[in-house]
């Protein structure tokens, strides 16, 4: 990428960044004077994911699983910062772009100001593994499975990285750990088998 254009890109990003923390300031004053607003809503969210995970396992229909998973992912992407939903569209549109240092700068700043949101680690997660940064993309899906060990993406991540650098094993546990979530997720399915038989065979 010519200098120039880097450098331009930089300047739009620090004057967008600027216009995002002004916000999340704003945000954060406005949750500290009302918490106890907060702490329902937040409650009701999780029980809602709970209901849908408990729907996602229970559920033996590919196509129905498949809807059931989407639900679960617009509940995650729910930041409830309006700044912070920013950053992420912007992250988003840069990756489309494959400028995937521009996606970094943007999601750096989401997880720094929200640590607590787990679609800005995976996020960035998906960045590091497309940049080959497997060890860096490691890191934040540990950060993902913290906040949300039901992560089924972050833990497809972990094992597309698992394989790729040579541990089969672990990479069948993580994605029958995917399938123990989401039991009919086709991909996860043909991996299991797929690494089932290699391992078979390497034993022999």
């Amino acid at each position: 990428m010519p200098e120039h254009r880097l450098s331009g890109m930089r300047s739009v990003f620090a004057f967008f960044i600027g216009i995002a923390l002004i916000g999340a300031c704003n945000a954060a004053n406005a949750q500290s004077a009302t918490p106890r607003h907060d702490q329902p809503r937040a409650a009701k969210a999780e029980s809602r994911l709970d209901s849908l995970f408990t729907e996602l396992k229970r559920e033996r229909n590919e196509k129905a699983a498949e809807r059931v998973a989407a639900r679960i992912q617009e509940q995650w992407e729910k930041s409830g910062s309006a700044s912070i939903d920013l950053m992420m569209q912007w992250s988003k549109k840069a990756m489309e772009a494959e400028k995937f240092d521009v996606a970094l700068d943007f999601l750096d700043q989401v997880v720094t100001l929200a640590p607590d949101y787990a679609e800005g680690w995976d996020r960035r997660a998906t960045v590091h593994f497309l940049m080959g940064n497997y060890g860096k993309s490691m890191s934040d899906i540990e950060h993902v499975l913290v906040l949300e060990p039901r992560h089924f993406g972050a833990l497809a991540g972990m094992a597309e990285i698992m394989e790729k650098t040579g541990r089969k094993q672990l990479a069948l546990e993580a994605w029958q750990r995917v399938l123990d979530v989401y039991p009919m997720l086709r991909s996860a399915q043909d991996k299991v088998a797929t690494l089932s038989e290699e391992l078979a065979g390497e034993a022999i």
